[in-house]
Order: structure tokens, then C-alpha cells, then sequence
């Protein structure tokens, strides 16, 4: 079963989709460790959002980028010896706390702490965190593919509080298009719609970091004609049918690196390719019409709201 229910979290109220059984003999309610996350995940993801607290997976990304122990990383921000550890794992920073880590995610930001902090360093050590932090400044500033597909998108439930990563979306993209051997446009549109509901719905975070709205053939990514060329090693191809129709196949030789998902992430897609692998543009399109996510939105132009995704019918 599921409603909505209020959680009173650090003095605030936030509403939420609880999750919980029901026992048909007793009708007493319970609930597993998996339902309790999925529940206070939606909680959280508002309260990170509001108070502008970065996700585990970015505050990890700082420090695995820079090669550093978590340690290490609480040395130099003068934190607790394994607070950012904690971090890392889940634990809710302080709003104070929250917002220094949101400020290292800038890699200029995070330079002057190392600099700050160059005594806690060997000599060796401090001038390879330097070096690769210029490197990567120079690196995001050539990337424009990334703010072609996000624009400045920030983290919501409109984008499932996802990291908005191309790396990340171009490997998803890849392995839809290695397993199926190239996938028309429609149909793409839906595998990423599906992906990313389906791991809301269980993680309660999407996978990809897109947007949807809901079109006439069903819901499909914002700007998703500007997605898929962005994206590199991805190209098109005209394909003629029989009956005088054509339609474009994205198709690529590359191999996805799947190495950066988790058991968990992989399980999701393989539900949604041994779901859809030999479905049509147009059987897939269909589907998406029985989904509460375009049954709501279709003719709104609004995106579509993530929370949707605890009602879908396609996959459990």
C-alpha cells in the first residue's frame, strides 16, 4: 500500500508517498528496511534541495577525483576524523556543514582549501591534487555537451534528484543501443523514460538526471532531439519502410563502460531491456499511454512529476 503522509524532519514538515504492507488477517501495518528507505529517501532529497546539501554520490565524487582518503578530506575541511565518511554513507550533514560541502564541488573552491591546508600534504602529493585541478577546470570549461543536455538544471523531483551527469546518460544510452544492435528515436525516448521511473520507484532517485514531458507518443526526455546530439559515438541513420514512412535509428560501434553503475543500477536496466528488447516504437508507445505519467501531463507542456513513477504499470 501507499499514501501520502507528513514526516516532521529537523523541525520542518515534508510530505511524502509512504510505503508500507498491510497483513490481511490483522491489517496491521509494517514495513522492511527497504520500504523505510525508499520512504525517508523522498524526505531527504527534498530537504538537500532546499537547503542546497549535496547527494552522497557528489560528495564521494570529490574525493575518489582527487584520489584522497576520507581522512583526509575531513583533515582539511576541519571536520571529525571520519565525518566525511559518514557523509559519503548517507548521514545528513548540518545545513552549515551542507553548504561547505556544496562549495567544494566548485574545483576552484576546493583548490584553496588544498592550498590552505598544503602542510598536511607531502610535497608530491599536493602538487598532483594542484595539477589535476587545473587540468579539470580547463576540461569542464571545453565540455559543452553537458550544458546542451542540462542546461542549469538543478537536482529535483523533476529530474528524479538524479546527478546530472553526461557521462552517466551517454553510457545508458550505449547500452540500450548495443543490446538492441541501434534504436529508433521513439522507442530510446521510452527505454530512458522507463529507466529512470523504474529506479525512482525503487531507489526513490532516478538514473539519468533527464526531464520528461508527456508528448502524443508518450512521455519522452526535454529536448531530447538536442540530447541525442549531443551525445558522442551516438549517429543517425534514415531507415525507409515498406510502407513509404521513415524513421531515424540512432545507432553506434562503441561499447558502453558500465563500470561506474552500481549491481543495483544494472539490475534496473536489464528489467527494462528483457522488458522492451523486442517491443516496437510503436508497442512501447502504447504501453506508456497506460502510465499515470502521461495520463496527467499529456497536452500540459508541465514535466512530469518523478512520483508518478510509484504508480507504474509496465514494470513492478
Amino acid at each position: 500500500m501507499h499514501e501520502k503522509r507528513e514526516l516532521v524532519y529537523r523541525k520542518e514538515k515534508f510530505m511524502y508517498l509512504a510505503h508500507y504492507y498491510v497483513c490481511l488477517d490483522t491489517q496491521e501495518q509494517f514495513t522492511t528496511t527497504e520500504l523505510d528507505m525508499l520512504n525517508i529517501n523522498q524526505v531527504y532529497n527534498q530537504y538537500r534541495v532546499k537547503y542546497g546539501i549535496p547527494f552522497p554520490d557528489e560528495i564521494s565524487s570529490v574525493r575518489t577525483f582527487y584520489g584522497l582518503s576520507a581522512s583526509k578530506m575531513s583533515e582539511i575541511l576541519g571536520l571529525g576524523a571520519n565525518q566525511y565518511r559518514l557523509y559519503e554513507n548517507g548521514e545528513m550533514p548540518s545545513e552549515a556543514i551542507g553548504k561547505l560541502l556544496k562549495s567544494i564541488l566548485n574545483q576552484n573552491t576546493f583548490v584553496e582549501f588544498v592550498k590552505n591546508a598544503e602542510n598536511q600534504f607531502t610535497t608530491s602529493d599536493y602538487a598532483k591534487i594542484i595539477e589535476k585541478t587545473e587540468r579539470s577546470v580547463k576540461r569542464m570549461e571545453e565540455d559543452k555537451n553537458h550544458s546542451m543536455i542540462f542546461g542549469t538544471a538543478v537536482r529535483a523531483v523533476t529530474n528524479g534528484y538524479a546527478p546530472q551527469s553526461y557521462g552517466r546518460l551517454r553510457n545508458i544510452i550505449l547500452f540500450f543501443l548495443d543490446k538492441c544492435g541501434g534504436v529508433f528515436n521513439t522507442k530510446m525516448n521510452k527505454l530512458l523514460f522507463y529507466t529512470d521511473f523504474l529506479s525512482y520507484k525503487i531507489r526513490g532517485i532516478g538514473m539519468s538526471g533527464l526531464s520528461y514531458k508527456a508528448i502524443q507518443y508518450g512521455p519522452v526526455p526535454q529536448q531530447w532531439d538536442i540530447v541525442y546530439g549531443a551525445v558522442d559515438g551516438v549517429y543517425s541513420e534514415i531507415v525507409a519502410f515498406p510502407s513509404g514512412y521513415s524513421g531515424i535509428k540512432l545507432c553506434s560501434e562503441i561499447q558502453p563502460d558500465m563500470s561506474g553503475f552500481t549491481e543495483e543500477e544494472l539490475e534496473i536496466l536489464d528489467s527494462v531491456l528483457k522488458r522492451f528488447k523486442n517491443a516496437t516504437s510503436n508497442d512501447i508507445s502504447e504501453v506508456s499511454h497506460m502510465e499515470d505519467a502521461w495520463i496527467k501531463y499529456n497536452g500540459t507542456n508541465k514535466l512530469i512529476d518523478y512520483s508518478e513513477a510509484f504508480s507504474l504499470r509496465a514494470l513492478p
